[in-house]
């Protein structure tokens, strides 16, 4: 899929477009970490038509730009999406992230409220919970990254994060894709950038906020993924108002690639009801 980049605020993003339009808001997708905008390659083509879909790598991640300076949590993403949306003159939109996605698809739905229309949360951390085992590789890592090297801090995300997939071989392929990125051209600093954006205070701290949003939201879970269970997804549900939750069986983490269609009918529900 031949893609476009867009200067924000001196950070080049880099995303792709695709269906049509004419049946509502945009859709914007937003993949997690370790990712990119490939994560929702199967998941597009399914969305219901008149759609217009914008599936973005995350500063940081595939052939975006990597973080300047200590501009690399949650808000920042957050802001550089939505500075992202007036380029492409998108004046609101139904957003929909998975993982690091959902927390800043989550954290841009409560700062600018107008801007979203509706909002899709794909296993996202959220109120104390975020993934583990990166965790505890962040700390592992951090003191020694800059003698390990991108190559080998990449290979250590890979080993963490393959359990997210159902299917072992789909995960290698789609880790390998990701993860090219960083000895290739971001380097060391945008891997420990999203290691800690995974655990930004700023993703708890939403919790306070969450009954205020009064737009549609659909939160979609792996039944079996082994890094954020879906009683998390159950508990965002429960603090959003009108939230509905689908719970996929035989899906891990990396939904969007686990169950393309299945992830694509909730979606699909939601942007009905936006």
């Amino acid at each position: 899929m031949r893609g476009e980049f867009v200067d924000v605020g001196g950070t080049r993003l880099y995303y792709y477009a695709t269906g049509t339009r004419g049946g509502g808001d945009p859709v914007v997708l937003l993949h997690g970490f370790p990712g990119s905008s490939h994560a929702w390659r199967a998941v597009a083509p399914l969305l219901p038509e008149g759609r217009r879909a914008v599936v973005v790598d995350l500063m940081g991640c595939g052939r975006s730009d990597g973080p300047r300076g200590t501009r690399s949590g949650l808000v920042d993403h957050a802001a550089l999406i939505r500075g992202l949306m007036d380029d492409l003159a998108l004046p609101r939109a139904t957003i929909i992230g998975h993982g690091l996605g959902g927390a800043i698809a989550l954290r841009l739905a409560l700062d600018a409220p107008a801007r979203v229309s509706a909002l899709g949360l794909v296993s996202p951390p959220a109120f104390d919970a975020w993934p583990a085992r990166l965790g505890r590789l962040a700390r592992a890592v951090r003191p020694l990254a800059p003698l390990l090297g991108a190559a080998v801090l990449a290979s250590f995300v890979h080993g963490s994060a393959i359990a997210g997939y159902a299917d072992a071989d789909e995960g290698r392929r789609a880790l390998d894709l990701a993860l090219r990125a960083y000895p290739a051209r971001l380097g060391t600093a945008a891997i420990l950038a999203h290691l800690a954006a995974l655990r930004d205070p700023a993703i708890a701290g939403m919790a306070a906020d969450l009954g205020r949003i009064a737009i549609p939201v659909a939160i979609v879970w792996g039944e079996d993924d082994p890094f954020l269970p879906p009683a998390l997804g159950a508990r965002l549900r429960d603090a959003i108002p009108g939230a509905a939750l689908t719970v996929i069986p035989g899906a891990r983490h990396f939904v969007p690639e686990d169950a393309p269609d299945r992830c694509a009918r909730a979606l699909a529900g939601l942007l009905a009801r936006a």
